[in-house]
């Protein structure tokens, strides 16, 4: 599978959790192979075969906590086709179109590729479910730059963008594990705009049943309206996760992540994105083996949902 000018690092005998290509099952996984606009190292779009591979060893797997597993309901749709030598706006027209197609037949899991991605995803989800979105957004970073290193937009704008575009709901949208520096402004906008950050400090020595006033004070914030997953890997502390381009100390552990996860299935997910995951610079596979799972988890909580 190649094709000039675009990428093409689908690997069809390597799918997420070795399931069937995808067809009319109701949940999709699909790759985004791009890191166009990082700002620190590059490598992102390699992630997707790296969580596919992490993914292989999960899928005999009948999940410990839903008691499910979601091979049979799940197809791999393998790596979008992207432009990789055009500008920003032109791949997040490709994503855009690509994932709109997905989103009309199948919940999907899209793995990145660099956070800008996200925009593009939610461009799609919006105009499906015709109103602005309920966004759960894990990560180091708070992504609500108005620009980046003076470029109009990339992987650190995208939730102001987001906001600015009526994409997601401010009031309905929830950052997790936030603790990278940078100005007020930017630090604290979407708790400006009404939304709410639980910062890697707030949530410092909180796991099992200490994380229930977070569970539940996401729950109600959320309520019924569509909901979108948009988790990057950075998130966790680099201990957990050292495969990734901007790394930032004093993170979220993968047991905080998997409790927020499992606890929060119940709420109206629309789908998910996991971003972020840079091989070249992961240590014993840890990233990708944290993405997989979180992956895992996810769809096997709406999978429960089913039954």
């Amino acid at each position: 599978m190649s094709s000039i000018g675009h990428f093409a690092f689908a690997n069809n005998t390597n799918r997420f959790l070795a399931c069937d290509p995808l067809a009319d099952q109701p949940f999709a996984i699909a790759g985004i192979p791009y890191d166009g606009v990082v700002t620190n190292r590059p490598g992102a779009r390699f992630g997707p075969q790296a969580i596919r591979s992490a993914s292989l060893m999960l899928c005999d797997g009948i999940h410990p906590f839903f008691d499910v597993s979601p091979v049979g309901l799940l197809g791999d749709a393998l790596d979008m086709r992207l432009p990789n030598a055009s500008p920003l706006p032109e791949v997040r027209a490709q994503i855009e179109r690509q994932a709109a197609e997905l989103m009309a037949r199948h919940h999907c899991v899209f793995l990145g590729g660099d956070h800008s991605v996200t925009l593009s995803l939610l461009r799609a989800a919006r105009a499906r479910h015709g109103q602005a979105l309920a966004c759960v957004h894990f990560d180091a970073h708070c992504d609500t730059w108005t620009d980046h290193f003076g470029e109009p937009s990339g992987h650190g704008t995208w939730t102001y963008e987001a906001i600015q575009e009526g994409l997601i709901s401010a009031e309905h949208t929830v950052q997790i594990g936030i603790r990278s520096s940078g100005d007020r402004s930017a630090r604290e906008y979407v708790a400006d705009q009404g939304g709410e950050i639980f910062t890697a400090r707030r949530l410092r020595g909180l796991d099992g049943a200490g994380l229930a006033p977070v569970v539940q004070a996401i729950r109600q914030r959320m309520g019924d309206r569509p909901c979108y997953l948009t988790l990057d890997i950075d998130c966790l502390d680099p201990a957990f996760a050292p495969g990734t381009g901007t790394p930032e100390p004093g993170g979220m552990t993968s047991s905080q992540v998997l409790t927020l996860l499992e606890d929060l299935a119940d709420l109206n997910w629309i789908g998910m994105d996991c971003v972020e995951v840079a091989p070249a610079y992961d240590h014993a596979e840890l990233t990708s083996n944290a993405a997989a799972t979180f992956v895992w988890t996810y769809l096997c909580g709406q999978v429960a949902k089913r039954a």
